[in-house]
């Protein structure tokens, strides 16, 4: 792929080899499609192949949210469908592997709500920087399925087990100044100064020895990569969930906006 392929994310350049990604769906808050799903696979191979690339900062268009999750049509393509759950696999897969292999530092700039896949992106980044306002949530416990894009592999390294059972079981919300508490981000600061920051960390980067920074993060890494067998069971079971009643349960309160009333919570006397 080339630059001007993908449809859903933008690129601007900035001086000494900073490279701007933008997830450009501001319409409904750069909620992830099929196809912006696809296009997330495909970044971090163009990025890291691009001889004037250093450092990646990626955002979310507009000044609501990075990404708010999947769009709920999508995701009632995938309810009871095995052949998109499968495709779908695959590519949760692929996002998370290629941000690993991805030699390069990426910068994430939270400039509002994360949720989903962008909120994969946005944890797996190398330095994180999050508006103190804005919300963060894994938000599949509040859909009926595990827990599985990127949070079994990464949150329990950045949070602690503890914490990150607590907010992956109840999918709460956690703000800005939170998620700098609890490790998950790098730094939270006003909203207004997210790409401020975001830029001048990218810049004493580029600065930076590459072959030191690359190498370094390249080893970090490995700590995540460990990992790997309990992300990929966590995906399957993800997925799996994404077969059952649960999942039909949950999307359809999140479009009527209500509270769930799922099957497994019934008893059996129910």
């Amino acid at each position: 792929m080339k630059y001007e392929d993908f449809q859903f994310i933008r690129f601007d350049r900035h001086p000494d080899g900073v490279l701007l990604v933008t997830l450009n769906r501001p319409e409904v808050m750069n909620a992830t499609n099929a196809r912006m799903h696809w296009e997330l696979t495909k970044l971090w191979s163009l990025v890291n192949d691009d001889p004037a690339v250093k450092v990646v900062i990626v955002t979310g268009a507009g000044d609501r949210a990075f990404s708010a999750g999947g769009d709920l049509a999508w995701v009632e393509e995938m309810v009871g469908n095995p052949e998109v759950v499968a495709t779908v696999m695959k590519e949760a897969g692929d996002i998370v592997y290629n941000m690993l292999a991805c030699d390069k530092p990426i910068i994430s700039a939270i400039n509002g709500t994360a949720v989903g896949a962008g909120l994969a992106v946005a944890l797996l980044a190398d330095v994180s920087i999050m508006a103190e306002t804005a919300r963060l949530t894994d938000g599949h416990a509040r859909l009926g399925v595990a827990a599985g894009d990127h949070a079994a592999i990464v949150w329990p390294l950045l949070c602690g087990i503890a914490k990150a059972k607590y907010y992956l079981m109840t999918a709460d919300f956690i703000d800005g100044k939170e998620a700098e508490r609890l490790g998950l981000v790098t730094f939270s600061v006003p909203k207004e100064h997210v790409q401020e920051k975001a830029l001048a960390v990218a810049a004493q980067l580029a600065r930076g020895s590459q072959v030191a920074i690359r190498a370094t993060k390249k080893s970090l890494n490995n700590w995540i990569r460990a990992a790997g067998p309990i992300f990929d069971n966590s995906l399957a079971l993800e997925m799996l969930g994404f077969l059952g009643p649960d999942a039909r349960e949950g999307l359809d309160a999140v479009r009527g906006k209500r509270a769930p009333d799922f099957p497994s919570a019934k008893l059996a006397s129910e």
